[in-house]
């Protein structure tokens, strides 16, 4: 590595880690006499200490427990849910000891060591600072969690009853935390706490209720999933004797509409998220099935436009206020489905509207009382009216396919539809792994239970390919995993649209393989006409062969029927950025924030264009320290880009912290994966310790090595090979390795990973001491679209052995803003 060396006498701070926090503080302990104070921590500590969670993070070596006077903080570092279990069984063994009144808070935030006046081992940090302030707004008994948390667990189906959202409650200097009150089984305080009772929550606060998923109105769906369906309820239910909520229709603020160029079509629908009215609040999957199994019939009538569920989603809140005319403008339809499912024993009630929202008119309603079982035939049947409704044109097969079941087992459906939402979510997720596999696993799981379940087949090979394209699991074993599925599927629905879909996508994720899975698009997108993902992937397929207009095209088209996906919209951003548009990809970043203005990486990725247009690092540095300030929990979804920021401004401190909160994976550039030790080695070498650096750098060769002799043709991992050998010095091996990836996957073949290996292998032959070959080599990447920038060749250290050189100073201007035209599509091909 050639990163300018600070000195060796500077002395960085300690690593950041994310800790996942207990605190436990005693109500009342300043009035006890000193003595009693002595006794009841005693017996509190031997509580804890008995607790199956403390013991086994503690067996582990994967827990620390400070003291604090009161109390104590309990540290764990394997997952969330850790503290929220361990305060559970705390709880449950203080029903014994009434004598005894503690408060809890729960949050998941950095921390670093320090060492006290004592010269103990103490913890300090963010993490700490935030979830005292979660605990100081408890009474005796609340287990309260912060909002990060809570997001945390509501991936899980068993946690979602158990959180209650309280609001945002005003804390020390003004911070705003968003609190959830976690009771079950007589276990913590239902109460609201009296702090926010006097009135210090905020306007948004103003109900408390259970909820499924914190988590949904702030992280969209990328690829296309599902068509979404909404309800509203208009009747008084009768045998479940329970009247429904009122729900009046308002667009939420982070839901600015997005500026498709298209018209609003007169056989256009939304069906928006079905309310679950159920008492059993696990039934929220059943009720998102509901909605599902709709979407996906009426998405396959090609003379309907059905927007996609991944746009809908955000509307799912219950008892929020709705309008309908509004949402509709937003989504660009012309009609909206709303409706209600509830659930008792083997009995459900669906209530559905059909609502013309340019003119408000209900068009028609109804409600079936129905055994369970009949369920997919009372989804058929709505289907069915609103095709007729809107004098939509409707195929024998399109007719057949809208009233075939999924399956027979309802249970099998409700695994389906968990799983499809941590698809959905997971690659906004860091790292993206955790939901996967989670969401095979589900998915094995529905396919034990009904073997002709076609559609988990195909939900299961989207995870599984998935897995392998980002790296995550980049195996031959991953990739078998997938084709296995993907031939039960084409067993059970030969000529369906999801097994032209699932092929297409193996074919390009897998094989790279661009014109047998175009053909296999276009048999999908037949049968499959409101499907996004088909657009996406031909737009993605267009970008990789150099046919940037085309690619465009088919994105923009992806957007029309998912008008809402923020996923779209990066994807049309990073393909500015590759023909260096910077300027129409701040336009687009935009429009991708406006419909999540919390979403810490689009935040990031807007502000680092900056960076790559104008070597101007300022407004990163800038967001990363306010998205930081605002949750620290987002550290790890905005690490590359602050690793990468830390090391343009030469900022060893930032860089430390960065490293500190990058994910397991290690760091990407685009779906080359360097391995954590990696990104170790260049901070290393960044901080001057040639020895740390070596060694790191050797232990992330040994892994790109294995990865290698696996599958010798997967050129990024041969890059990574030779970026690691170059750094150790291996000239010859890492020019030859260096070559071999740009020979695997060439420009010509792969327009945008290509461009990448051809600016590493310039790095390469920079390290090693070949400056002819690399400013050559430098001069191609500059030439064709691509990530290179002025930014980039400014201020990175990677480009320091160049430095003086006219030649580099030639390229570098060559890339500078307003001195260069735009790059034609001639140029990629």
């Amino acid at each position: 590595m050639n990163a300018q060396p600070t000195s060796s006498e500077t002395e960085p701070d300690l690593p950041l880690e994310i800790a996942h926090l207990l605190l436990v503080d005693v109500v009342g302990y300043s009035k006890l006499l000193v003595n009693e104070q002595i006794e009841l921590l005693q017996e509190l500590n031997q509580i804890v200490r008995n607790t199956e969670c403390f013991r086994s993070a503690e067996a582990s070596g994967k827990l620390i427990r400070v003291p604090t006077g009161d109390g104590m903080a309990l540290l764990f570092f394997r997952s969330p849910e850790e503290p929220v279990r361990c305060a559970l069984e705390i709880s449950r063994t203080l029903q014994d000891h009434p004598h005894i009144q503690v408060r809890m808070g729960v949050h998941s935030g950095p921390v670093n060591r320090v060492t006290d006046v004592n010269d103990k081992t103490n913890f300090a940090g963010s993490g700490i600072n935030v979830a005292q302030r979660v605990l100081d707004c408890g009474d005796a008994g609340h287990i309260l969690l912060s909002g990060h948390v809570a997001e945390d667990l509501a991936d899980y189906r068993h946690w979602q009853p158990y959180l209650h959202d309280l609001g945002e409650c005003e804390v020390k200097h003004g911070l705003h935390l968003h609190l959830f009150n976690l009771y079950k089984d007589n276990l913590g305080n239902p109460q609201v706490p009296e702090k926010l009772r006097r009135g210090k929550r905020s306007k948004q606060a103003s109900a408390v209720g259970p909820i499924s998923s914190p988590g949904w109105p702030k992280l969209a769906v990328v690829m296309a999933l599902l068509v979404s369906a909404v309800v509203m309820v208009i009747s008084s239910l009768i045998f479940f004797h329970r009247a429904s909520p009122s729900q009046t229709i308002s667009v939420p603020p982070e839901t600015t509409p997005t500026s498709w160029p298209t018209a609003i079509p007169e056989k256009s629908i939304a069906v928006l998220p079905f309310e679950n009215l159920s008492n059993e609040k696990e039934n929220a999957y059943f009720a998102d099935g509901v909605q599902d199994e709709i979407l996906t019939g009426l998405s396959r009538v090609a003379d309907l436009k059905v927007i996609s569920r991944t746009s809908t989603m955000q509307y799912k809140k219950s008892g929020a206020e709705l309008n309908l005319r509004e949402i509709a403008k937003a989504l660009g339809v012309a009609h909206v489905l709303a409706g209600s499912v509830q659930r008792a024993g083997d009995r459900v009630r669906v209530s559905a509207q059909l609502i013309d929202a340019r003119t408000d008119t209900q068009l028609w309603g109804e409600r079936y009382d129905r055994d369970v079982a009949d369920v997919f035939a009372i989804e058929s049947e709505l289907a069915g009216k609103i095709v007729a409704q809107l004098q939509a044109k409707i195929s024998p097969s399109e007719k057949a396919a809208i009233e075939e079941r999924p399956t027979a087992d309802l249970a099998a459906h409700d695994l389906y539809i968990q799983a499809k939402t941590l698809i959905a979510t997971a690659i906004f997720t860091t790292p993206q792994t955790d939901k996967l596999s989670e969401a095979a696993r589900l998915l094995n799981e529905a396919i034990e239970r009904d073997p002709n379940f076609a559609l988990a087949y195909y939900q299961l090979a989207h995870a599984h390919d998935l897995l392998y394209f980002v790296g995550s699991d980049h195996t031959p074993a991953r990739l078998a995993m997938a084709n296995t599925a993907i031939e039960s599927l084409v067993r059970l629905r030969p000529n369906s649209g999801e097994a032209h879909l699932a092929i297409a996508e193996h074919l390009y994720w897998g094989y790279l393989d661009y014109d047998r899975a175009r053909g296999e698009l276009s048999l999908a997108q037949k049968s499959l006409p409101n499907e996004p993902l088909a657009f996406v992937l031909a737009g993605y397929i267009d970008r990789r062969q150099g046919r940037w207009a085309e690619s465009a095209k088919n994105l923009e088209r992806a957007g029309e029927i998912d008008p809402q996906n923020r996923g779209v919209l990066q994807q049309l951003a990073q393909s500015y950025l590759c023909l260096r548009q910077y300027a129409d990809a701040e336009r687009v970043l935009d429009r991708a924030i406006a419909l999540a203005p919390k979403h810490a990486p689009l935040r990031a990725l807007r502000a680092q264009v900056e960076l790559e247009w104008h070597a101007d690092p300022r407004p990163l540095i800038l967001t990363i320290e306010t998205i930081l300030a605002e949750d620290p929990g987002e550290a790890k979804n905005i690490a590359d880009l602050w690793l990468r920021e830390s090391l343009c401004q030469r900022d060893l401190d930032a860089a430390v912290r960065a490293l500190a909160a990058l994910p397991i994976d290690g760091c990407r550039d685009d779906t080359i994966l360097f391995p954590p030790y990696w990104c170790e080695g260049v901070v290393a070498q960044m901080r001057g310790d040639k020895a740390a650096a070596r060694a790191a750098f050797t232990n992330a060769r040994t892994e790109a090595a294995k990865l290698v002799a696996q599958q010798p043709d997967y050129a990024a991992a041969l890059c990574v090979l030779g970026m690691a050998d170059a750094a150790l010095g291996h000239k010859e091996n890492a020019i030859r390795e260096g070559r071999g990836a740009v020979e695997l996957l060439s420009v010509r073949r792969d327009a945008v990973i290509g461009p990448k290996l051809v600016e590493f292998l310039a790095l390469i032959y920079a390290w090693t001491g070949e400056k002819d070959l690399a400013l050559e080599q430098l001069a191609v990447a500059a030439r064709v679209p691509g990530y290179l920038s002025y930014g980039q060749l400014r201020l990175h250290p990677y480009w320091d052995p160049l430095r003086g050189d006219p030649r580099f100073d030639k390229i570098v201007a060559s890339l500078a803003p307003n001195t260069r035209p735009r790059p034609s599509e001639s140029q990629s091909n």
